[in-house]
């Protein structure tokens, strides 16, 4: 009978024991509230920086996609898209394949009465018109910035109490954890992630002019 007693309180005495260590884990934890706040901060701070400035919003995958499709409900997708359309330009090694390529872009987006001509002045126009023949790298740079920045003082501020921001950091706001699920169950789009890079590379580009 001694033999069963004697392990039960050693037994009873090694359980007191792991259960005082694990309140005393548990306590520490509690008491640090700096995995907390990082995990709070992570959702509440990706939200904040997709409406923090346009420059953000469009290197964001998700953020350029909803932008696009708010610029569609106001009819001037086509900002957007010539800023997309100078940033594939700039990529270009080739002098003859720029040449072409910005041939291109000044008659979908510059000429007048083209398909989806962008508000630009005069002297920027005659500029861009005038180095057709050898464009170089920076042959847009200008005209980039100036529709940038139209979007940014105008497009941008209204996209910011639409619909569609709201829809967009109510996705931006879930865990991280079930994003990358249902991320992983859509098929991307090697074009579109294409697209944002090189609009993230513009960007810096324009920074150094």
């Amino acid at each position: 009978m001694n033999g069963p007693c004697k392990l039960s309180q050693m037994d009873l005495k090694g359980t007191k024991q792991l259960n005082a260590a694990w309140k005393s884990r548990v306590h520490i934890f509690m008491q640090s509230p700096l995995q907390w706040k990082k995990i709070s901060w992570q959702k509440t701070n990706e939200t904040t920086l997709l409406g923090k400035s346009l420059e953000t919003l469009l290197s964001k995958k998700s953020g350029q996609k909803a932008f696009r499709e708010f610029l569609k409900s106001e009819f001037c997708e086509e900002n957007l898209d010539f800023l997309l359309a100078c940033q594939n330009f700039q990529t270009l090694q080739r002098p003859e394949e720029r040449k072409k390529k910005a041939a291109k872009i000044y008659e979908e987006f510059i000429r007048d009465d083209s398909p989806k001509q962008v508000n630009l002045d005069f002297n920027t126009t005659k500029v861009i018109c005038q180095s057709l023949q050898q464009p170089g790298p920076s042959c847009f740079v200008v005209a980039q910035k100036k529709i940038f920045s139209l979007m940014e003082n105008d497009s941008f501020s209204r996209f910011l109490q639409s619909e569609h921001y709201k829809v967009l950091t109510g996705v931006a706001s879930k865990p991280r954890g079930l994003r990358k699920h249902r991320a992983a169950m859509r098929i991307k789009s090697a074009g579109d992630e294409l697209e944002v890079n090189r609009l993230q590379d513009g960007l810096l580009l324009w920074h150094e002019h």
